[in-house]
C-alpha cells in the first residue's frame, strides 16, 4: 500500500533554549514559541486528512499534535519513537567536560563505532534497533497518510531506517524544532521527497 509520511520534530522547549541535553527521560513540555510553532505546522496542514499521527511516549510531542488529536485525529503512542537515551547527561547544562565527551560520542559514530554510549545511556545502534521494528510495521500499517511527532536524534536514526542509509551518516540529517521530512512509500521502497522543512513557520 502506498504511503506519505510526515515527519516532524516537536516544538520548542526551555531545554532547547538553555542547551540543556533532554532525552527520554527528561518529559519536557513545549515552551510559548513551541506552542506557537505547533499552531503554525497545523495551520498549513490541516487539510492533509492524515489517517493517524504517532507520537513518542513523551508530552512535547504530545503537545505539538494537539490541534490535530483535538480535532479528532487518532493518536497512537509508540516508545520507538521516544528520544535516544543520554544516560548521566540527560537534565545537565552543558559545562566544557560534557561537551567535549559528548562531541566526542557523536565522532565516534561518525566513525562507525556505533555501539559507543554514554554511560547508563543509548548507542546510536541501540536506537537504530529499537526503531526499526517500527518501520516494519508501518510498512503493512492500513493508512494512506501518516504523521510522526519524534525527536531530533530519533528523527535522524529513523530517518536511516527508512532511507537504508547507514547509520554513520545520521548527522547528514538536519533538524530544527517542527522542521518537516516528508518520506513517499511506493509499497517496495522509500523515497525522501522533503527535508528540515520550516517554511511553515515563515
Amino acid at each position: 500500500m502506498k504511503k506519505e509520511i510526515y515527519i516532524i520534530r516537536h516544538g520548542q522547549t526551555d531545554y532547547n533554549l538553555k542547551g540543556i541535553v533532554q532525552g527520554r527521560g527528561v518529559d519536557s513540555v513545549l515552551n510559548e514559541t513551541g506552542e506557537e510553532q505547533a499552531k503554525k505546522f497545523h495551520e498549513k496542514y490541516k487539510e492533509h486528512d492524515f489517517d493517524v499521527v504517532f507520537t513518542s511516549t513523551l508530552q512535547r510531542t504530545h503537545q505539538t499534535v494537539k490541534p490535530f488529536t483535538d480535532n479528532g485525529l487518532e493518536k497512537i503512542i509508540s516508545i520507538h519513537l521516544d528520544e535516544i537515551d543520554w544516560g548521566i547527561y540527560e537534565g545537565m547544562e552543558p559545562t566544557p567536560e560534557m561537551l567535549k565527551n559528548y562531541t566526542g560520542i557523536i565522532k565516534e559514530w561518525r566513525e562507525g563505532n556505533l555501539d559507543i554510549k554514554i554511560h547508563g545511556g543509548e548507542s546510536a545502534q541501540d536506537l537504530y534497533d529499537r526503531q526499526f521494528p517500527f518501520v516494519e510495521e508501518l510498512k503493512n500499517l492500513k493508512a494512506s497518510k501518516v504523521l510522526i511527532c519524534s525527536h531530533g536524534r530519533a528523527i535522524r536514526s529513523l530517518l536511516c531506517c527508512f532511507l537504508n542509509v547507514p547509520l554513520k551518516d545520521m548527522d547528514n540529517f538536519e533538524h530544527h524544532n517542527t522542521c518537516l521530512y516528508k518520506i513517499n512509500y511506493n509499497g517496495k521502497k522509500f523515497e525522501l521527497e522533503i527535508s528540515n522543512d520550516i517554511s511553515h513557520l515563515s
